[in-house]
């Protein structure tokens, strides 16, 4: 049986990375993101074909996350050698271009496992996405079929109504009314 991860500790991490300009590894671990928000994302493999749309999406939107102190983190279960070679292949040949955020090596996949996304018969990750806020607690997560891409608006959205600290009705947006809670 599943157990739930909002509002628990997110589950500790540390992986190597390949970093979003194509050249150079680095780690990130959970206590990197020690006082900021983080969106951490899981997706299936490298060269595939519904990731990239994701994958680039997100580091469109970067600049969006970073406004509301947020960090962005991709994985999956291939090493950070593919990462890297996804990052420098064209985008016009499937490939990804540089990014405004790394892709984690989960090749363990410990992570994936902790996070309750590994599909453990396949060896890969559901598309997960969890909103950890700047305590290390999850407050959000979802999971989808890996044939369905996720929405980065609703991403942003569902960020920012955390962050608003209100009660946020369905399709709350910033500058609405919060609910009054009695």
């Amino acid at each position: 049986m599943a157990e739930r991860l909002v509002g628990r500790p997110a589950p500790d991490f540390s992986m190597e990375t390949a970093t979003g300009n194509g050249q150079d590894f680095g780690t990130a671990a959970l206590s990197d993101y020690k006082g900021k928000w983080l969106v951490l994302f899981f997706y299936p493999l490298d060269f595939t074909f519904v990731c990239p749309t994701e994958i680039t999406a997100l580091s469109a939107a970067a600049a969006q996350f970073k406004k509301l102190d947020t960090e962005i983190l991709g994985v999956s279960v291939d090493s950070k050698h593919s990462h890297r070679a996804w990052i420098n292949t064209p985008v016009n040949d499937n490939g990804l271009g540089q990014l405004e955020f790394p892709l984690a090596a989960d090749i363990t996949k410990s992570v994936a496992r902790d996070y309750g996304v590994l599909i453990e018969e396949e060896g890969i990750a559901l598309r997960g996405l969890f909103i950890i806020n700047p305590e290390g607690e999850v407050q959000y997560q979802v999971v989808n079929h890996n044939n369905v891409g996720r929405s980065v608006e609703e991403t942003l959205r569902v960020l920012q109504a955390l962050q608003s600290g209100g009660l946020c009705p369905i399709n709350w947006k910033p500058g609405q009314n919060h609910l009054v809670a009695k």
